[in-house]
């Protein structure tokens, strides 16, 4: 302290120069340094998720509930005698963002597998069950427990649909609006027997976001 104290101004004032640019690269640095993500926990998937201005589980959950209430209470469906078979197929995404469709399908299929009122045809496994057929005929299994072909039943319904967006944004607001459509067409005859649509929006304001 007292050869500071003892300094040339000029020397003192030189030193003090070189100290604060130093402490300032090394404040630079760290800000600069690569940052992640180190410690995380888990959190209820129900809990509503709007970090950021995409599409999120929790916009698929609010659309895919709707859909499923309004389906599972129509009356092609509510007055069956019997579950229906229906098979989910395509839901094409008609936004800009990139959305995995096949996820919101598979859960309108396990949500409406819940309600107990509808069944479902297996669209997916339909390799997979011919290749089984071929190995069981092969004289490898038991002719008492072996399946074959023709015993499989066929879909009463079909259940595809579409997924829009819209986005608006001007100065710091900007608005995001989907619209979930489902459609369920009657096999036999090729008629939608029941549509319907949700519809949500959010809106975002954009702000500045420190180091």
């Amino acid at each position: 302290m007292n050869r500071f104290l003892n300094m040339n101004p000029t020397r003192l004032l030189s030193c003090l120069l070189v100290l604060a640019l130093g402490f300032g690269l090394t404040l630079s640095l760290t800000s600069c340094a690569p940052k992640a993500f180190t410690r995380g926990e888990y959190d209820a998937p129900e809990k509503q998720n709007l970090l950021n201005d995409s599409w999120s589980e929790t916009d698929m959950q609010v659309v895919v509930k709707a859909m499923v209430e309004s389906l599972v209470n129509d009356p092609a469906i509510a007055k069956a005698k019997l579950p229906p078979l229906v098979m989910v197929t395509n839901l094409q995404n008609k936004t800009s963002e990139h959305i995995d469709t096949q996820n919101i399908m598979d859960m309108v299929r396990v949500e409406l597998t819940k309600s107990r009122k509808v069944s479902f045809v297996d669209k997916e496994a339909r390799q997979d069950v011919a290749e089984e057929y071929n190995y069981q005929n092969s004289g490898m299994v038991n002719a008492t427990t072996k399946k074959g072909p023709g015993g499989q039943l066929g879909a009463d319904f079909i259940v595809n649909g579409r997924l829009d967006s819209n986005v608006q944004e001007v100065g710091k607001q900007k608005t995001i609006y989907y619209k979930l459509t489902l459609n369920m067409t009657n096999l036999k005859t090729n008629v939608i027997i029941w549509t319907d649509q949700k519809e949500i929006r959010k809106a975002y304001e954009k702000r500045s976001v420190g180091l």
